[in-house]
C-alpha cells in the first residue's frame, strides 16, 4: 500500500515547517510538493524518504495540477 507525501510526513510526526528546516527549503515548497503544484526532484524525494524513514516504494507522488 502506498501513502501520500503528506501522510508520510504526518506519520513521521513532522510539520511542514520541520521538513522545510531539515531540507533548507521554504515551507511553501513543501506545501507545493504535497499538493502536486510543483514537481519534486529525486534528490529531495530521497531526502524526504530518509527523513520520514520510509521506502520510496511506499510513497506516491501527486500529479502536477494544470
Amino acid at each position: 500500500m502506498q501513502i501520500s507525501l503528506r501522510a508520510a510526513r504526518v506519520n513521521a510526526n513532522l510539520t511542514q515547517k520541520d521538513v522545510a528546516l531539515h531540507l533548507c527549503k521554504n515551507k511553501q515548497t513543501i506545501v507545493n510538493w504535497e499538493n502536486g503544484k510543483t514537481p519534486i526532484d529525486m534528490a529531495n524525494f530521497d531526502a524526504l524518504c530518509r527523513l520520514y524513514k520510509i521506502s520510496a516504494n511506499y510513497i506516491f507522488l501527486p500529479r502536477k495540477l494544470a
